[in-house]
C-alpha cells in the first residue's frame, strides 16, 4: 500500500471550444447531495468547491449563484430536492455521490451534469466510456470497486487471522447485485469468506449486526453512505460492542471509534469539480469531457481504537498512513 496514490485524469482532455459568458450575466450552479451540511461536509465539500470557483474568478452572489440542497441522509428526499433544483434552470447541476447522480441522469438530458464522488461511471451506467461519456454528464470517480478491494486488503492486513468478513451497505444507494459479484471475486483472490449485509435505515442496523454475530464474522467493512455518515456514531458503537475491527470510507467515520479509513480525498475531488463547472460555463459540452478519477487516496488509522480492540497495527500500515489517530 502506498502512502499516496496519484493518477492523472482518466484520459487527456479532448479539445473543446470555450466561449466566455456574456458580460454581466450571472451563472447559476445547483448542487445536490445526500449528506448533511455539517462542519465536516463543509470542510471537505462546500469550502473546496467554493474556493475552486473563486480561484477561477467566480464570486457567489456576484457573477455566479450557487444553490445547495441536502437530503440529510434520507434518500427518499432526493427526488423532490432534485425537482426543486431543476425548476431553477441552472446552467450546471453538480451531484455528490452515486444516488444523486443516477437520479439526475434520469431526470434531465439538457442541463449539463458534473457528477462527483461516484463509483465506476461506465459500470454504473453514468457514462458510455471514460474518454467520451456521452449525453450531458461528466465528473470525477472516487474509484468504486477498486477502492472496495483496497479496503478489504487493508482489513486483512490489520487482522490477518480473520477468515470471515462482513460488508455493510445501504441497498438504496448501492447496487447489491454488483457488490455481490465483486465480493465473490475478491473472496476467491484473498482466500477468505466475505458476506454482504444490508441496512437502509437506522432501525436495520441492529438486525444486521446481530446477523453478523450469528455468522461469526471477525471484521467489517462499512461502505461510505450518507445515511451511515449521519448515524456513524451508532454504527461505530455496534462495531465496538461486538469487538469487530472496522474499516470505513472517510476519516470522519472514525470519530465514533472505527479502526481505519481508506478513501479518496473528497476535498481534492470537489476543488477539481469547480474546474469542470468552469469549462462547461465557458462552452464545453459535458458529454465530451472525459470522466476523471480521484487523484489522491488517504489512509487514516485509529490507534486508540486498535488498543481498545487489543489489536497491534502492523508497522507497514502505520508507515503508509497519512494520519494516525492516537
Amino acid at each position: 500500500m502506498k502512502r499516496r496514490v496519484c493518477l492523472c485524469a482518466a484520459l487527456a482532455m479532448l479539445p473543446v471550444v470555450a466561449q466566455a459568458q456574456p458580460a454581466g450575466r450571472q451563472s447559476r450552479v445547483a448542487v445536490l447531495s445526500g449528506s448533511t451540511p455539517d462542519a465536516n461536509v463543509r470542510r471537505n465539500m462546500v469550502e473546496p468547491f467554493n474556493r475552486g470557483l473563486r480561484e477561477l474568478g467566480y464570486v457567489d452572489g456576484h457573477n455566479i449563484r450557487i444553490d445547495y440542497r441536502w437530503s440529510e441522509g434520507r434518500p427518499d428526499r432526493l427526488p423532490g430536492l432534485l425537482a426543486e433544483l431543476l425548476q431553477l434552470q441552472p446552467d450546471v447541476l453538480v451531484t455528490s455521490g452515486p444516488r444523486p447522480s443516477e437520479l439526475a441522469k434520469s431526470a434531465t438530458r439538457s442541463i449539463p451534469i458534473v457528477a462527483l464522488a461516484v463509483n465506476d461511471p461506465v459500470l454504473t451506467g453514468l457514462a458510455e466510456s471514460l474518454a467520451r461519456p456521452g449525453g450531458n454528464m461528466t465528473g470525477i470517480s472516487s474509484w468504486g470497486g477498486e477502492l472496495v478491494a483496497r479496503r478489504l486488503q487493508l482489513l486483512k492486513d490489520l487482522v490477518p487471522a480473520v477468515r470471515r468478513y462482513a460488508v455493510l451497505t445501504n441497498p438504496i444507494t448501492a447496487s447489491s447485485g454488483e457488490l455481490t459479484t465483486f465480493l465473490a471475486g475478491y473472496a476467491r483472490t484473498m482466500g477468505v469468506d466475505i458476506r454482504l449485509y444490508e441496512a437502509s435505515e437506522p432501525g436495520a442496523f441492529e438486525p444486521a449486526f446481530a446477523a453478523m454475530e450469528r455468522d461469526q464474522v471477525g471484521a467489517v467493512l462499512v461502505l461510505a453512505d450518507a445515511t451511515f455518515y449521519l448515524h456513524r456514531a451508532r454504527l461505530a458503537e455496534l462495531c465496538t460492542s461486538r469487538r469487530l475491527p472496522s474499516v470505513w470510507g472517510g476519516r470522519e467515520y472514525l470519530e465514533g471509534g472505527g479502526l481505519a479509513s481508506f478513501q479518496s480525498d473528497f476535498a481534492a475531488i470537489f476543488h477539481r469539480g469547480a474546474a469542470l463547472v468552469d469549462k462547461i460555463l465557458k462552452g464545453a459540452k459535458a458529454g465530451e469531457m472525459p470522466f476523471e478519477r480521484a487523484s489522491k487516496l488517504e489512509l487514516v488509522v485509529n490507534r486508540k481504537a486498535a488498543r481498545a480492540l487489543g489489536i497491534t497495527v502492523p508497522a507497514a500500515v502505520l508507515v503508509a498512513a497519512d494520519e494516525v489517530i492516537d
